[in-house]
């Protein structure tokens, strides 16, 4: 059976941040109510002067907004474009999707707000150098990237010395 929503029946809750300007509202997690396995889907509102989550992209989903109400700046790396009640907008996996909006008008922009979730995503953010495991929230600074055997030199020390061969020189050649 279908689950039909109608945004004058969803609560709206206001999320903030430590940062001021990171404010809006969103509905409950519609995509739990509707019990959706691939996507996730809330209705956000944008209040003015009020920016949307930092200037990120996703790795390994797609997104999609639709202006419900209201206008808002989205931010991409092409620039900057003024989107309008009935814009669809389609976000690709990586760093050619990067967007984030700001309402730069004195009424609030109402959005729905969709992202695929098939397994992990990994979301990056370009202007402060982050990286975001989803859905685990787990985020690290890019800047901390190592080779992948960094540290990984001394792996017999981990094993029990009845186990480890003792290779020689032989050993390696006869392989």
């Amino acid at each position: 059976m279908p689950n039909v929503f109608n945004l004058k029946d969803l609560p709206l809750m206001q999320l903030r941040s430590p940062i001021p300007e990171y404010v809006w509202h969103t509905s409950p997690n519609l995509s739990k109510i509707a019990n959706a396995q691939h996507i996730q889907f809330h209705v956000r509102s944008l209040d003015s002067g009020k920016f949307s989550f930092p200037y990120h992209f996703h790795r390994n989903a797609e997104e999609l907004f639709i202006i419900i109400s209201g206008s808002a700046m989205l931010r991409t790396p092409e620039g900057f474009r003024e989107l309008v009640e009935g814009d669809i907008v389609f976000f690709e996996m990586g760093s050619s999707g990067a967007h984030q909006l700001y309402n730069h008008t004195d009424k609030p922009c109402v959005f729905i707000d969709i992202r695929t979730t098939v397994d992990i995503d990994v979301c990056e953010y370009p202007d402060s150098g982050k990286i975001n495991i989803l859905p685990y929230r787990e985020i690290y600074r890019s800047q901390d990237q190592v080779e992948y055997h960094l540290n990984e030199d001394k792996v017999t020390d981990k094993w029990p010395p009845e186990i480890i061969r003792n290779n020689t020189e032989e050993d390696v050649e006869g392989s």
